[in-house]
């Protein structure tokens, strides 16, 4: 029984991943037979819930007897290597998108596996890793990949083409990052929460945000996600987040011809009014004369 998340020489040479399987299902009450299959597996539960058996010894416990049960809700995958005994169990309904893929010949344009790894820590690790399964909770990115690729697929009618290769690079690379985030979650969870609440601010910035939505986010009391943001980030979570805004409103007044009365709508502080106040209070100009000594910048290099 194999130990590792891959087959052995996934980084010994140049090599691809190859997708030779694919499909949605659609789950009701239904207990599948203990098989295995010769690729690697990943299957996503897109909504409903489902249970995941391995077989004994597929856990990479030598002396385990009974099998090992994993339960998984929509956003939840698994991924398994080659040749691991498993098997699915539905007690009402699940609906999934499983992908296999092996190991191929690489040929161009997109870089090999061990080219990526060799820039990408979380994918060389993800790569190497000595469990023979993983089980990650997707914020969503990942589903967005895999759709992206089975459309890409469907259309191709192959995974030799350089946009499903790039599309399942990029599908492992994400994987490789949500495993470390998990296995730092495990061993700092305070760096990895805080870690969490910076990437919800990145994408929410915009929208009318409180420390309470994003505390919801990442399943925290808003009370600690202060006190450890604090202490990890050096600054509140309000001031992070103004922060953000005003190099966002920076950018844009620099760089686009977004009229000065619309880039409150677009960095998310409300009022037009309270948008001119903070940008002032944080760069000592208004947007119209931050806009403005652009603005005169471009007509003298215009005038050389």
């Amino acid at each position: 029984m194999t130990s590792s998340l891959f087959p052995d020489g996934w980084l010994d040479g140049d090599y691809r991943p190859r997708v030779h399987a694919y499909y949605f299902k659609q789950w009701s009450r239904f207990a599948m037979d203990f098989h295995r299959h010769s690729s690697t597996e990943i299957m996503y539960a897109m909504s409903g819930t489902c249970r995941v058996e391995l077989a004994p010894h597929a856990s990479g416990t030598p002396h385990s007897i009974s099998p090992v049960s994993i339960a998984m809700k929509r956003g939840d995958f698994i991924i398994l290597n080659a040749d691991i005994p498993h098997r699915l169990l539905v007690d009402d309904k699940c609906r999934m998108l499983n992908v296999e893929f092996n190991r191929g010949d690489w040929a161009g344009p997109v870089p090999s596996l061990r080219s990526l790894s060799a820039e990408d820590e979380s994918l060389r690790d993800l790569l190497r890793a000595a469990e023979p399964y993983a089980v990650l909770r997707d914020p969503e990115d990942v589903y967005h990949i895999l759709r992206s690729l089975v459309l890409e697929l469907d259309r191709q009618g192959s995974s030799a083409g350089a946009m499903a290769q790039l599309l399942l690079s990029q599908l492992l690379m994400r994987i490789g990052r949500l495993r470390s985030e998990s296995v730092g979650a495990s061993a700092l969870p305070a760096e990895s929460y805080v870690r969490q609440a910076m990437d919800y601010v990145h994408q929410n910035y915009d929208r009318d945000i409180q420390v309470k939505d994003v505390a919801a986010a990442v399943s925290l009391h808003p009370g600690y996600l202060q006190r450890i943001f604090k202490a990890q980030a050096g600054r509140t979570l309000g001031e992070y987040l103004t922060n953000l805004r005003m190099q966002k409103a920076r950018m844009l007044l620099r760089q686009t011809d977004i009229p000065v009365s619309d880039i409150s709508d677009y960095v998310g502080t409300g009022s037009r009014q309270y948008f001119h106040a903070l940008f002032k209070k944080h760069t000592g100009q208004t947007p119209v004369e931050f806009r403005a000594q652009r603005d005169t910048h471009r007509w003298d290099i215009d005038k050389t």
